[in-house]
């Protein structure tokens, strides 16, 4: 879980807050299709980090039922597994707590990971608990008769704590997995207490069990981090193993062809999106793989404000390379509701001479300066895909969305070849490759989110709230670019 804004929370003082657990939750009521961008259709309850597992033609989303932003029973969270699965990833069922909060010493159900052995199913999670002023995780986990739906807590309860050398409030995340021997093995986030270099103590607790029952302590697969290496993941895929760990909410990964490293930092991370939060994945049907992470919200729904704990879930599809570099693109079948329109004419200044419409492309060539051309009267949410092939190297590309004219110009979607970076106004990523050449551009606009496809191999969102505008800019600076194939559908759901 995301350590930086649970911190914040802390500091809230607990008289006057009256302690909490989740008990309206209904899963009758929520959406069953186009679940990107999911949330509980309660206003005051939120999605939290995503658990995703697949088994017999199954896909398992395990998430965090919160309530007022990490709120719950007096800031430590109040937090419980919800369930939503899917045979398809089109039609979602959504069933009642799965692993809930019963004990008053239960300050919060942690993330986790599951496991299926036989017909039962193991539920691995750290509960968070208060004693005297002093707060620590703990490792606890239930198992499942019903096919992973609802969970009964087995004891002792906790079976594991903190080892001595690691910070009993920095334990928690456990991914369970079993390895080609047939031992069952544990990745717990930690932080060391005194580590060789004050600030890089982050490290995994490594426990292996021949029962699911009884653990031991291994060697830490991954350490030396920056901070506690959150929600880790750890699969393999073809000839490569992947171990995913987060830092302050950013995923990123490491890869091998041995079981436990040494590691391969890759060239490019495309998990990292900083308001999507902690992703983990789980395979699915033909060899394919999800990625799952929560959007968090912005502070009063301010464009320019941080993050806040719990948000909506955000549904990736990653691929393999041969080389073992993960990228990532929409997942189709969870897209909202579309139909496709006429695009709009465009709209070009008569002063603007390096800007051509005809043979239906927008030609751009303007290399001592910036030239632009608008579309009008878009639908309120949409998507437009367009391909692009730039002339060369270029200084700027991009659009403006969400614009009402040239002084309200909305949200900066902006292309940087030099920089190998995408930014959506305010929040960007890098190491994106291939700006110089011919690339598809996706675009999602939908209420809130702004979701960007750069060529199916990079994402990027952003939560963007207060610009309401229906029009778009094209834009281009120092270069020369040629924009094709512009389609536009009026999302509908």
């Amino acid at each position: 879980m995301k350590q930086l804004v649970i911190i914040l929370f802390f500091f809230i003082p607990s008289i006057g807050i009256k302690a909490q657990v989740v008990k309206d939750y209904n899963p009758s009521r929520q959406k069953t299709s186009h679940i990107q961008y999911f949330k509980p259709v309660e206003e005051h309850l939120f999605t939290g980090d995503c658990m995703p597992y697949y088994h017999n033609d199954t896909f398992y989303l395990y998430w965090l039922l919160d309530e007022g932003h990490h709120s719950g029973l007096g800031g430590l969270g109040g937090h419980q597994w919800a369930l939503s699965t899917s045979k398809d990833l089109i039609t979602w069922t959504h069933y009642p707590v799965a692993v809930g909060i019963d004990e008053e010493w239960e300050k919060s159900i942690c993330t986790g990971s599951v496991i299926a052995e036989k017909d039962t199913f193991y539920a691995f999670y750290s509960t968070r608990v208060k004693e005297d002023d002093n707060v620590h995780e703990q490792l606890s986990y239930a198992i499942s008769t019903d096919g992973g739906k609802t969970y009964v807590k087995q004891q002792p309860n906790p079976f594991y704590y903190a080892p001595k050398e690691c910070v009993s409030r920095d334990f928690r995340d456990p991914k369970v997995f079993k390895d080609e021997k047939g031992i069952f093995h544990l990745f717990i986030s930690g932080y060391l207490k005194n580590p060789d270099l004050d600030g890089f103590g982050g490290y995994l607790v490594h426990l292996t069990s021949q029962d699911l029952k009884n653990w031991k302590e291994e060697e830490s697969p991954l350490s030396g981090q920056v901070s506690t290496p959150e929600c880790s993941d750890y699969f393999k895929w073809n000839d490569w193993y992947y171990l995913l760990y987060s830092i302050n909410g950013d995923t990123y990964y490491v890869k091998s062809k041995q079981p436990y490293g040494p590691w391969e930092y890759p060239s490019t991370q495309a998990l990292v999106e900083t308001w999507a939060s902690v992703y983990k994945t789980a395979g699915f049907k033909d060899g394919r793989r999800i990625a799952v992470a929560y959007m968090p919200y912005r502070k009063d729904n301010k464009d320019n404000e941080h993050a806040i704990w719990g948000g909506n879930a955000l549904l990736r599809e990653i691929y393999q390379e041969p080389d073992g570099t993960l990228y990532s693109k929409f997942l189709s079948e969870v897209l909202p509701a579309m139909k496709l329109i006429p695009t709009p004419d465009f709209e070009i200044s008569s002063t603007n001479k390096e800007v051509d419409i005809s043979k239906g492309e927008l030609a751009i060539d303007t290399p001592n300066g910036t030239a632009v051309a608008g579309l009008s009267g878009l639908p309120a949410n949409y998507r437009i895909t367009m391909d692009i092939e730039p002339a060369g190297n270029y200084d700027e590309l991009g659009l403006f969305v969400r614009t009402t004219d040239a002084h309200k110009k909305g949200y900066k979607i902006e292309l940087n070849a030099n920089k190998e970076s995408i930014f959506i106004h305010n929040t960007g990523i890098n190491g994106v490759k291939g700006l110089r050449q011919p690339f598809v551009l996706d675009i999602l606009v939908k209420n809130e989110f702004i979701d960007v496809c750069f060529n199916n191999q990079r994402c990027i969102i952003n939560r963007l709230s207060e610009e309401k505008g229906k029009n778009i800019f094209f834009f281009l600076k120092n270069g020369s670019a040629v924009i094709r194939n512009i389609k536009v559908q009026e999302i509908t759901d």
